[in-house]
């Protein structure tokens, strides 16, 4: 019986895994706006000259003095970042995450 019970939860989880695994790819021909309803504004925005314009989500994550990720003191840092890309009729066409030092301040178009 345990060991259906662990199989069970070992499968659940890797459903979950696998199910926001791909959550971004949903988004590609979506609009800019049902993005913003979904995820809420983005930290920055950025024209894209010709192309349209890049939506950036951002979350800081902090590491502590051992360079674990999770507690809140300060010292070495680093910002996990999301790229969504949308043309000049606000349909979503691509996206990119970055692990990156940088402030959402200093992110320019490259």
């Amino acid at each position: 019986m345990i060991k259906k019970i662990l199989l069970l939860l070992i499968v659940l989880i890797l459903q979950a895994c696998s199910g926001t695994k791909g959550s971004s790819d949903k988004l590609i021909g979506e609009s800019k706006k049902n993005l913003i309803k979904i995820w809420g504004p983005p930290i920055r925005t950025l024209n894209n000259a010709e192309q349209g314009e890049i939506l950036i989500y951002g979350e800081q994550v902090y590491a502590n003095a051992k360079n674990e990720e999770g507690s809140r003191m300060a010292g070495p840092n680093h910002w996990n970042y999301t790229y969504i890309y949308a043309n000049k009729d606000g349909k979503i066409y691509s996206y990119k995450t970055e692990k990156q030092q940088h402030t959402p301040q200093e992110i320019a178009v490259k």
